[in-house]
Order: C-alpha cells, then sequence, then structure tokens
C-alpha cells in the first residue's frame, strides 16, 4: 500500500492544540492534509473510540486517511484506517486484525531496528527524532539526516521522518531519503493549522500539493 498523498502526517496532541482537535483536523483537510493519526492514548477506549469516528466522519469529504496511534482492535472496532505501533509493536497481529487495506506502521529510532521490519505486515515506518524537537524533548539523540539515510538505505519500506520537521528541515529529511514527514506540536500549536499545513507542503519538491476550498 501506498502512504497517503502528500506524504505528510498530522499526529494530534490535543495538550498542545489550539482548540479542539476535530476542528484542527479538519482545517488541515482543507489544506490539503491527507492523513491524520489520533494519539491520545491518556484517554479511555471510549473516547478514543469517538475521537476516531467523529476525525473519520470529517475526513470522509475529503477521502484522507485517519489512523491510531495505539490499540489495534480499537483501530478496527472504530472503523479507522490503520494503526501506528510504538516500537518493538506486534504488526502480524496488527495485520490480522485489520485485514490486507489497512495501513499499519511501526516507530523506530534507528538503523539497527529495521532487521525486525517484516514488509508482510508492515507499510511504512516512522523513524526519529531526526531533529531536536519541542514537543518531546530529550527524546532520544537525534538522528540527524545521515542517521536518517542510514535507516532509509537499510529499511524495505517507505519512511516517514518526524522530529523537528519544519518547511526549513522538510528537504534535508526527502534528500536522505524519506517518503514522507510526521508533524505534530508545530501544527497542534499553530494560531492557523490550515496555514501552517500549506507552508509545510510548499516546502515539498514539485508538484506542489494546494489547498483545497
Amino acid at each position: 500500500m501506498k502512504l497517503p498523498a502528500p506524504p505528510l502526517l498530522l499526529i494530534t496532541d490535543r495538550r498542545q492544540a489550539h482548540g479542539n482537535i476535530i476542528d484542527l483536523a479538519e482545517a488541515a483537510f482543507k489544506a490539503h492534509c491527507r492523513w491524520v493519526s489520533l494519539r491520545e492514548k491518556d484517554l479511555s477506549e471510549t473516547e478514543q473510540g469517538e475521537l476516531l469516528r467523529a476525525l473519520l466522519s470529517r475526513a470522509k469529504p475529503f477521502q484522507a486517511k485517519v489512523t491510531l496511534h495505539g490499540d489495534p482492535k480499537l483501530a478496527r472496532d472504530a472503523g479507522a484506517d490503520g494503526v501506528h505501533l510504538a516500537a518493538r509493536g506486534d504488526a502480524a497481529t496488527a495485520r490480522r486484525l485489520l485485514g490486507n487495506e489497512a495501513l499499519i506502521g511501526i516507530s523506530i529510532h534507528s538503523a539497527a531496528e529495521v532487521r525486525k521490519i517484516d514488509p508482510a505486515f508492515v507499510n511504512y515506518v516512522i523513524a526519529g527524532p531526526v531533529f531536536e524537537t519541542a514537543s518531546k524533548p530529550g527524546y532520544g539523540p537525534a538522528l540527524g539526516p545521515e542517521g536518517l539515510a542510514l535507516i532509509v538505505k537499510a529499511c524495505a519500506v517507505p519512511v516517514v521522518a518526524i522530529g523537528g520537521i519544519t518547511p526549513k528541515t522538510i528537504p534535508d529529511c526527502l534528500m536522505a531519503g524519506a517518503s514522507g514527514v510526521a508533524v505534530m506540536g508545530g501544527v497542534m500549536r499553530a494560531a492557523d493549522p490550515g496555514k501552517e499545513i500549506g507552508n509545510l507542503l510548499a516546502a515539498y519538491p514539485r508538484p506542489r500539493y494546494g489547498a483545497t476550498p
């Protein structure tokens, strides 16, 4: 399965968000973001399920994908388009639960972890932090573009870069071979999330992705 296009993943964090994350996600969809993942692990399963269904409703007119950072069973029950697993997550079980059409990813932090990735179960990995990040300060040493390139070279599935992603750092990630990038705090904290999404997409090489009405 190909990554959603454009290859920009927005991960939620309601504690950093300006306003409601459902409205924020819709603003991102309108700005041509086509992939949002709910990451609100401190909420109950019931609350996460409600948020997932609300996000899916807002995503439908834009044909956008909504995934869950969390439990594959919860993702399945809510009708999500896939799940993102923490490092050492059980991708084989997730695939059995969600089926062949689901988008399944897993987090990695070094090239050494790549050998554990089975393309039969995993569609993509999120690698990071590539740069220092305000969202998760001190969350492991920054890989830098060089470390990211090592992961890309060793990985059999697309690599999504995360950590300190800005319009200025996106070209470095893409030059290192990343298939896309993931963002969280920069958009969550933005006074105008749609505008920030537009700025991020403008950093991609042509063809550029324009906002939709």
